[in-house]
């Protein structure tokens, strides 16, 4: 356990850092702009890699350390038509694929998409070609492995455009308002993590794709009011136990043809979360949830007949966490990661039992890449600890894991597709990030992109995670940030920052900056977060112990928290508030309506009642709402309306695509019944958070409010 004294001197040391630097005001929290992040497109032999900076699409070079510039995005924009709307406004969600740039497999050209139409490069000389220039999106456009081809999907239908030139070509003719080809839905992505909906086949024959039907789907009524006449914007939203959309798995020749669809079964009460060709060209390797995702099926599928083989499957009591790591060796082994052991794991598969590469109370993250030899797997793991993350390399013979990262913190890593290179992307909470080229030795080529610590603007609080232990012997990670001229004879305001929910970490050896907590801090506030049970990376068993009941033992750490940061001795109990967003907004509420420990608390997007929540998120972790009515209820802050302790404010988008408004509106008509006063500031985006110029006048209503209830007096 980290002491809070050595915390507090280690606080002391950096002060001097600091001296002559300005605090950190509303004003610079709301216009904090992420770094200048480089986000690699590699070669497919590795030695190069694309990436944007100031508007223009560069070519890095690893062996010479250099770049040059290809193509101006600005100048291809000009080229590009300008009508790309089709009137009404698209719920896309935003975690589907965006318009990257792509190779071709032998990386001569470079596939761009500029507002909405494509273009070809030419990596050698920077040479463009403009491919499309219509008013309509060419869509998800993908490069064919072979490069003669350009898929996309318009208007729900997918087509075909060879490179060489010549007219598009139409391999879907029943895409219509509610039958969609190759288009994913808004729920998919947001939940699934699935990113699109049509696959090239290995040979450029064949172009898997999913059709969604998403007719049986709820609507919900968005309305934007903005315009004299106010204009109708339904979006498609599954609310839980509403039907899914209607998944089909098809296959349809690239040069035209029937489509073979694969015989997936009925997805009423399945879900049909990954897609992959096999590198056979022959088989799609295809994994397949049931509805409440305690089961998963790895299944192949030969597209000659449509007839599906199992590769494995995954159970759990609770509920399977879906990962990324499925990754096809030559001689038909692949490596697979589960949860069987209670912490995710590396796998490889081949004839007989499979066999375990890692272990330990620690998890594998990612795969990063495998070795051209086919012989060394790189992942991602919290084995050094669950707040940092570090890349290691594991021997697929033996199992020898070696650790690659050194520096303390969270290592993000993007690596060459055959591990000849790799961009170690670094941070912590006392470093902002710093992105360093090496070559697979580990050794350092050249750093990409730095910000000194000395540059920053502002006087930044330390940040500082500590961990301690609950009342059951729970370990626990949280995270303080002391006032400015912190005083430790002084009892201060703190405020918790919650979010609470599964599949999140919030407590993490990350750089923060220049942010609205550091804002707070600077005018006197203590600032204070920690992971309950039910957060990631902590394990299956910690994570797992919300199931069917959100919110009581997600609450029950978070007092925990609260007391052990009161026992320190600078914190005010009776002012404290709480604060989150999203899952958070939803915790703040539970925690303002089921403890007396918050004097003020301000619940962003707040879900109220788990049945107005999408489908696949919500029965994961709740299970249908029939067969778990009082699981709802109980977790419901709506039906404890009449418990409100302490003040509170509700912040929500009306046209929020993720957490519906409907949810506050519930919440403001249970506490206007139960004669609870409260305060409400809402905002006309068509988005989950608050963002662009509205944010510090968010920020500043929001502070408003923790000032007016929790400052000496008030």
């Amino acid at each position: 356990m980290k002491s809070l004294h050595r915390c507090a001197v280690a606080a002391l040391c950096s002060a001097a850092l600091w001296a002559d630097k300005k605090p950190v005001t509303l004003e610079a929290a709301a216009a904090v702009r992420p770094p200048d992040i480089i986000q690699a497109a590699w070669s497919p032999d590795g030695a190069r890699f694309l990436f944007t900076e100031a508007r223009k699409l560069r070519l890095y070079d690893c062996a010479g350390k250099d770049s040059r510039v290809l193509a101006s995005l600005a100048d291809l924009e000009g080229k590009a038509k300008s009508a790309k709307s089709s009137g009404a406004f698209q719920w896309q969600n935003r975690r589907v694929a965006g318009a990257r740039p792509q190779w071709s497999h032998d990386g001569k050209t470079v596939l761009l998409a500029v507002s909405g139409d494509l273009f070809l490069i030419d990596a050698a000389t920077g040479d463009t070609r403009q491919l499309t220039a219509t008013p309509e999106s060419e869509d998800d456009a993908q490069l064919s492995p072979d490069g003669t081809f350009i898929g996309y999907r318009l208007n729900n239908d997918l087509y075909v455009l060879p490179v060489a030139g010549g007219k598009p070509r139409r391999l879907t003719h029943d895409g219509t308002a509610t039958r969609w080809n190759g288009r994913l839905d808004w729920v998919y992505p947001e939940e699934l993590q699935i990113s699109r909906a049509w696959w090239w086949s290995p040979s450029s024959r064949d172009i898997a794709y999913l059709q969604f039907d998403v007719s049986p789907e709820m609507i919900h009524p968005h309305v934007d009011a903005s315009p004299i006449q106010a204009v109708a914007e339904p979006q498609r939203f599954p609310k839980a136990g509403t039907p899914n959309a209607n998944v089909r798995l098809g296959v349809v020749p690239a040069r035209g043809g029937k489509t073979h669809w694969m015989d997936i079964g009925p997805t009423t009460d399945k879900l049909i979360a990954r897609v992959q060709w096999m590198p056979s060209g022959k088989e799609l390797a295809v994994q397949r949830l049931s509805r409440v995702q305690d089961h998963l099926e790895l299944l192949a599928f030969a597209t000659a007949t449509g007839k599906p083989r199992l590769l494995l499957e995954e159970r759990d009591p609770a509920w399977v966490n879906l990962h990324n790591i499925l990754h096809f060796l030559p001689d038909g082994r692949f490596l697979w990661a589960s949860e069987r052991s209670g912490f995710r794991h590396l796998y490889l598969y081949g004839e007989g039992e499979p066999k375990q590469l890692t272990s330990g109370d620690w998890e594998v993250l990612e795969l990063a890449a495998v070795d051209s030899s086919h012989t060394t797997a790189w992942v991602t793991t919290t084995k050094a600890s669950p707040l940092e993350r570090h890349l290691y390399s594991v021997k697929l013979a033996t199992g020898e894991l070696r650790q690659r990262t050194t520096q303390p913190g969270t290592h993000t890593i993007s690596m060459a597709p055959n591990a000849a290179f790799y961009i170690d992307g670094w941070q912590s909470t006392k470093s902002p990030l710093r992105q360093t080229l090496f070559d697979n030795a580990g050794t350092p080529l050249t750093v990409l992109r730095d910000t000194p610590i000395e540059k920053i603007d502002y006087t930044l609080q330390p940040v500082e995670n500590l961990s301690f232990r609950g009342k059951d012997g729970t370990l626990f990670y949280g995270q303080l940030i002391r006032p400015a001229n912190f005083d430790p004879a002084r009892k201060y305001p703190a405020i918790v920052m919650v979010y609470g929910g599964p599949h999140v970490q919030t407590v993490r050896d990350l750089w923060s900056g220049a942010n609205w907590e550091q804002a707070l801090a600077a005018s006197g506030y203590v600032i204070w977060r920690m992971d309950n049970r039910g957060s990631n990376f902590r394990g299956h068993a910690f994570e797992k112990v919300v199931h069917k009941q959100f919110g009581k033992i997600e609450l029950a750490d978070q007092l925990e928290g609260v007391d052990y940061l009161v026992k320190q001795g600078f914190v005010d109990p009776a002012r404290i508030g709480i604060y989150g967003w999203s899952y958070g907004g939803y915790m703040t509420l539970y925690a303002q309506t089921h403890s007396k420990t918050f004097a003020a608390g301000v619940a962003g997007a707040p879900v109220t009642d788990w049945r107005h929540y999408d489908t696949i998120y919500t029965e994961r972790y709740m299970g249908l709402p029939s067969r778990n009515e009082d699981g709802y209820k109980a977790a419901s802050p709506v039906s404890a309306a009449a418990s409100l302790e302490g003040k509170l404010m509700l912040v929500h988008n009306f046209q929020d695509d993720n957490v519906l408004f409907q949810n506050s509106q519930h919440m403001m008509e249970a506490l206007q019944r139960a004669g609870k006063q409260f305060e409400m500031m809402f905002y006309p985006l068509k988005s989950h958070g608050v963002t662009g110029p509205l944010r510090l006048h968010m920020l500043q209503a929001i502070t408003g409010f923790f000032d007016r209830n929790l400052r000496p007096g008030s």
